[in-house]
């Protein structure tokens, strides 16, 4: 099953179809998913209290572009930006990340690099 949010340039189509904030649980892990998210310390105002409230395991978020994967020792959560995979932004690499959730062990963690299209 794929999953996914709406980011900020995204059209109304794309908003009707995703959500801005996601929470779903990936075996026993507890994901959150939404495109400005912030970091560990710098959360999104928004989303800081809801973090605060109920830390899930795993936070997912963009909007930087920059790739991030770092824990929150005060939540108890990992913080992941994949960073961009598209070919808008300063970014000169796009990048993913893949890793492997079992039970509630998030494991193989990798960073997948693309080219970036020139038009």
């Amino acid at each position: 099953t794929v999953k996914g949010v709406y980011g900020n340039i995204d059209n109304h189509e794309i908003r009707l179809r995703y959500k801005e904030y996601l929470r779903f649980s990936c075996e026993e892990v507890n994901v959150v998913m939404t495109h400005i998210g912030g970091y560990p310390g710098k959360y999104y105002k928004r989303l800081k209290n809801k973090l605060k409230i109920n830390p899930p395991n795993l936070f997912i978020c963009g909007h930087s572009h920059i790739l991030k994967v770092m824990n929150d020792k005060k939540l108890g959560i990992l913080h992941m930006n994949p960073g961009a995979a598209g070919n808008s932004g300063l970014h000169q690499v796009k990048t993913m990340l893949r890793f492997k959730i079992d039970g509630k062990n998030i494991s193989n963690l990798e960073i997948v690099e693309l080219e970036r299209e020139r038009n």
